[in-house]
């Protein structure tokens, strides 16, 4: 019994080209094959949908109700199979760079700039993504930032720099009227934290100074509306500040607390073409900055 697996480019080629055309004839120049070629691709078609969609006589050929239909579909179906080779033949068109709550922070805009100004055929496409592998694993993204690990082995990464951690309070809180924090003045406290892909946990603190414990949340909006409420402090990275700044919420450096290392991500079996040139870029970006990474710095 056919079935619409029996479908496949050849035939809806075949059925445009001749609608198009006109002809079965010109179809058949167009397409680089035989008439008789176009004649079985067209009949195969109308055989596996079980269904006429043409009208041929001596001097025209025309399209059946049915065979109008199956023109619209056939013509999206080849649309999206070219849209399909220019995405895997164009390796240089776009770059796409997942996050999950802070892209690259301060050097967001400067790295982008500079990605167009040295590859003018190609853009640097910024997609936030609140999982684990900041998109990779969901398809959205060629690259991905990180700021804790993937916890998947598909993905290979490298450390490009490194970030302070800041106190995240309300504008009413004591702490916030401080120029700067200690890790032990969280001690006794709540603390709000995105266990999926924040870079924030009970283990962050010695033995002794520990919050009294935490509050889930689910990325960075939650996490700020939580923080300007009261409810909860965070800590973050040195990039939340620079991205997020929310009315009601005050960043504070916590001096003793240490970095957060910011990793590019890719695929191990299929690093981009690209990944050597944004690399390159993010942590010139992030060497410019005190207390960051040097470019020899090895992987993750």
């Amino acid at each position: 019994m056919n079935s619409p697996t029996d479908v496949d480019l050849r035939m809806m080629r075949a059925l445009v080209a001749v609608v198009d055309e006109g002809t079965f004839t010109d179809a058949a120049v167009v397409l680089g094959v035989s008439q008789a070629s176009v004649s079985r691709a067209v009949a195969a078609l109308e055989g596996a949908l079980g269904a006429r969609l043409l009208q041929r006589t001596t001097r025209h050929v025309g399209l059946t109700v049915t065979g109008r239909r199956v023109l619209a579909h056939a013509r999206r179906a080849l649309d999206e199979v070219a849209a399909l080779r220019r995405v895997a033949q164009d390796g240089g068109g776009e770059l796409r760079v997942g996050y999950a709550w802070s892209a690259l922070g301060r050097h967001t805009t400067a790295v982008q700039r500079r990605w167009a100004a040295e590859h003018p055929g190609s853009a640097l496409v910024l997609v936030q993504s609140n999982t684990r592998t900041a998109g990779l694993a969901d398809g959205i993204a060629d690259l991905a930032v990180l700021r804790r690990p993937a916890d998947d082995d598909r993905v290979a990464g490298v450390v490009v720099g490194l970030e302070r951690r800041y106190a995240a309070v309300a504008a009413t809180d004591p702490l916030a009227r401080r120029r700067r924090v200690r890790l032990a003045d969280f001690a006794g406290r709540t603390i709000g934290v995105d266990a999926l892909t924040g870079t924030t946990s009970e283990e962050l603190w010695p033995s002794g100074v520990a919050p009294a414990g935490t509050r889930e949340v689910h990325g960075v909006d939650e996490w700020l509306t939580l923080v300007a409420a009261g409810q909860a402090v965070g800590i973050t990275s040195e990039a939340t500040t620079r991205q997020h700044p929310r009315p009601g919420v005050v960043y504070r450096p916590v001096e003793d607390a240490p970095p957060v290392a910011v990793t590019l991500a890719w695929w191990r079996d299929d690093p981009h073409p690209q990944l050597a040139a944004l690399r390159r870029l993010v942590v010139e970006a992030y060497g410019a900055s005190p207390g960051t990474v040097p470019n020899t710095l090895g992987g993750t």
